[in-house]
């Protein structure tokens, strides 16, 4: 993200940006425990993953992307596509692929090369477009959304 952005003093942007470099850093974990042939390790960071992405895909669908998807529709929709592809890999870790499945690891990977392209994207074209799209009504919307989230995973 550009260092000019405002996109910081935002706090449900903040919060945002905050749980994607928690998942940049899980991904680092992931890629070591993929090198390492470790897939226990690798099930875990896939398991820990999967808890930041719950609420924070929430926050953005339930909160983020509608208002979005009004000025750009066919950008949101990619995103959303994005994320089911991404918590179905992710999925893995828990519904018995992890074990049954020797390419599962490396998908793994795929997946999180794509969420990384995916952060990017959010960081430097949603987040920004957002300060200029979004309502006071939506900011208050997505707070009571990300409010809700943090009970829910608290």
């Amino acid at each position: 993200m550009s260092d000019y952005c405002w996109c910081l003093a935002t706090p449900a942007i903040e919060e945002l940006i905050r749980e994607h470099d928690e998942l940049v850093e899980l991904s680092a974990l992931a890629r070591t425990a993929y090198r390492c042939g470790d897939i226990e390790a690798l099930v875990e960071c896939c398991s820990a993953i999967t808890q930041v992405l719950g609420p924070h895909t929430e926050v953005q669908e339930r909160g983020l992307f509608p208002p979005m998807a009004v000025e750009f529709p066919e950008k949101i929709a990619i995103l959303c596509g994005e994320h089911r592809r991404i918590e179905a890999v992710l999925a893995g870790a828990t519904d018995g692929t992890a074990g049954t499945d020797p390419a599962w690891p490396a998908r793994v990977i795929e997946t999180l090369t794509l969420l990384r392209r995916h952060i990017v994207k959010e960081q430097e074209g949603l987040f920004p477009a957002a300060l200029s799209v979004l309502s006071s009504e939506d900011w208050e919307l997505l707070a009571r959304i990300r409010d809700r989230c943090g009970q829910l995973t608290a």
